[in-house]
């Protein structure tokens, strides 16, 4: 029986409502339980998962993460937004934090990279959709790519307020 789909990630933290508070205030995440000052669980907006998230406090003399300098482990964790305002509101709110390490044009995919209280890396992005694809791979060669992301041609080419991942990441529309 093949995986269907990531369920939720669970990250080690230093402190509990520091990292609550950022998955709150930034992402847009809301608790779904908690165990104060051991654990809580996180519901991105609008899933009917019962976590998307949990996170555990290990306390302030928890080490930073050496995973993929020192040691093996998680590169980083990826969410999707649904529109490219979405993404927008994103770029400030993550900037604004000093979270914001990055921001790429993979062709098929507008990425946003930032770091987390712990200096966990996670992504923030939006896909372009299935049936817009061909017009990607036209402009590549279907050649994968790393370009610098200017948001406003974004915008201008596939409209601020266009579903993304549709028919790549969720089903197509009816």
């Amino acid at each position: 029986m093949p995986v269907h789909q990531l369920n939720h990630a669970v990250l080690y933290v230093r402190d509990l409502a520091t990292s609550v508070a950022f998955y709150r205030d930034l992402l847009g995440f809301r608790i779904a339980m908690e165990l104060p000052g051991q654990a809580a669980f996180l519901q991105a907006e609008g899933s009917t998962n019962d976590h998307d998230l949990g996170l555990f406090q290990m306390g302030a003399g928890a080490g930073a993460s050496t995973a993929g300098r020192a040691t093996v482990g998680l590169y980083h964790l990826a969410w999707e937004v649904d529109t490219l305002t979405d993404l927008r509101t994103m770029a400030t709110a993550l900037r604004d934090a000093g979270a914001l390490t990055g921001a790429s044009d993979h062709a098929t995919t507008k990425a946003l990279y930032a770091r987390d209280p712990d200096g966990l890396e996670f992504e923030v992005s939006w896909l372009v959709p299935a049936d817009r694809l061909d017009e990607v791979h036209a402009d590549t060669g279907g050649e994968p790519m790393i370009a610098p992301l200017d948001l406003d041609a974004e915008v201008a080419r596939w409209g601020a307020d266009t579903p993304g991942g549709i028919g790549v990441s969720r089903p197509a529309l009816a």
